[in-house]
């Protein structure tokens, strides 16, 4: 069994903790979303019990990625820096009550498992830290921008001169 796999029931019963790194290459989804694949993502996971008794498991990510910019389609560094708490079910009609129980729209329900793969909710959980459209705060490089802004007139610019009699 993976080293990965973890009876996230008795995980959190636990208090279990685990820390690593992992190559960005290695989260095929995250990876998809960056411009290079170097780098690791640094992670966190600890198990515990919320307030109400349920399990929980503590996610933290870390780490540097690069994107590409929305305006200037040029690379941009972008830190992940996220914490999250999942709270375990033990299926979906479980997880429905607890979220009721609980309220808290910053704490996600999950159905747990006796095979989690940690991996998967890393990986989750970086994904959810990177912004929809990643854009620098000023664009490093604007000459492609706005060349093709001065290139040619709009072609709705003809448009004002139409009147209606």
């Amino acid at each position: 069994m993976s080293a990965f796999i973890i009876d996230a029931f008795e995980f959190c019963k636990s208090d279990g903790f685990r820390e690593g790194s992992t190559p960005l290459v290695e989260m095929a989804r995250l990876a998809e979303e960056s411009s290079e694949k170097g780098g690791d993502i640094r992670w966190t996971m600890q198990g515990g019990q919320t307030r109400h008794g349920y399990p929980s498991l503590t996610l933290e990510v870390a780490g540097h990625v690069k994107l590409e910019c929305q305006r200037c389609l040029q690379p941009m560094d972008y830190e992940i820096d996220s914490s999250t708490m999942l709270v375990l079910g033990k299926d979906d009609e479980e997880a429905d009550a607890i979220e009721i129980v609980l309220d808290d729209d910053s704490i996600d329900v999950i159905v747990g498992s006796r095979t989690c793969d940690i991996r998967q909710l890393l990986e989750d959980e970086a994904l959810l830290a990177l912004p929809q459209s990643p854009k620098h705060d000023v664009c490093p490089e604007t000459k492609l921008l706005d060349s093709l802004k001065n290139q040619k007139p709009s072609p709705f610019a003809g448009l004002k001169n139409i009147k209606t009699e």
